[in-house]
């Protein structure tokens, strides 16, 4: 049995966030929406939960991280090709995020990233043949 992931995020503007990650190509799952709560399908088993500054503050009693200014965590997306990464990133482009550094090949894989709207990194990956031996 797969094991889903929930990957919860604050942010500051709810409908904003869910336009960009709809501008991305991924739909949203209406049963785990709310006002101050909206959950993002990535696939059948990795979901991610955009919450409101307000209801983030009410589930942990530590400070608010900016992620524009503070490493937060590192979410990488596999893809299923170089084409595929290069495509969400036009996507999170022309939505309102910024490429975080430039794209890299290495042969085995491709990878580039983008910030969302709230400085959130998200690594994307498409590996076309396991890495070398090191």
């Amino acid at each position: 049995m797969s094991q889903q992931v929930y990957i919860s995020l604050p942010v500051a503007d709810l409908p904003r966030s869910m336009a960009f990650f709809q501008a991305l190509g991924y739909s949203s799952n209406p049963a785990f929406c709310s006002d101050d709560t909206a959950c993002i399908v990535i696939n059948d088993t990795t979901f991610v939960m955009l919450l409101s500054h307000a209801k983030w503050r009410g589930m942990t009693t530590k400070a608010l991280c900016d992620a524009r200014q503070s490493a937060e965590v590192s979410i990488n997306l596999a893809c299923e090709s170089k084409e595929q990464v290069i495509a969400l990133m036009a996507k999170a482009g022309a939505a309102g995020g910024s490429a975080t550094g430039q794209p890299e090949d290495h042969g085995f894989m491709y990878q580039h990233g983008f910030a969302d709207p709230d400085g959130h990194e998200w690594g994307l990956f498409a590996m076309s043949a396991p890495p070398p031996p090191q």
